[in-house]
């Protein structure tokens, strides 16, 4: 850390040199700890050297300009999401209809169980008609035949 203090370590060229590729020739931009020793090694040759390599290179990131997009670009970008909002509200109204299906069939469900539990089994007074059963009465073969005699 620099304090202003004359015990601090002087900047090698290889400390000068890194911190100039990463924060660039303007020592404004560099970390306030380490602006001292890089502006009293910015006074040697070396130091101007370096400074200078990345002052051109900052000139040049500088200089560099991103075009606007085209037309074609835009008008593509603008189809793209309207289809992928059509999509969406698709989606969204599937889902809703399928959530309204579940709760529909879950309040049939619960209905259904809660009519099986509350009502009381009554036995049923109906006759239930089996596979030996007519109209006419009991067709099985417990059931009594009348023949005639020839």
């Amino acid at each position: 850390m620099s304090d202003g203090s004359r015990n601090e370590p002087a900047m090698d060229a290889e400390r000068f040199a890194a911190l100039a590729a990463a924060y660039g020739g303007d020592l404004r931009r560099w970390p306030q700890a380490d602006r001292r020793a890089g502006a009293m090694f910015a006074a040697s040759e070396m130091g101007a050297v370096i400074l200078g390599h990345a002052g051109k290179l900052d000139a040049l990131l500088d200089s560099y300009a991103v075009k606007a997009p085209g037309a074609a670009l835009h008008g593509g970008i603008l189809r793209t999401a309207e289809r992928h909002l059509v999509k969406r509200r698709r989606q969204l109204v599937w889902w809703l209809g399928l959530g309204v299906a579940g709760i529909g069939l879950a309040g049939a469900v619960a209905g259904l169980a809660l009519v099986t539990i509350v009502t009381p089994e009554v036995p049923s007074d109906h006759y239930v008609l089996d596979a030996n059963a007519t109209a006419f009465g009991d067709a099985g073969p417990d059931g009594e035949t009348v023949g005639e005699d020839l």
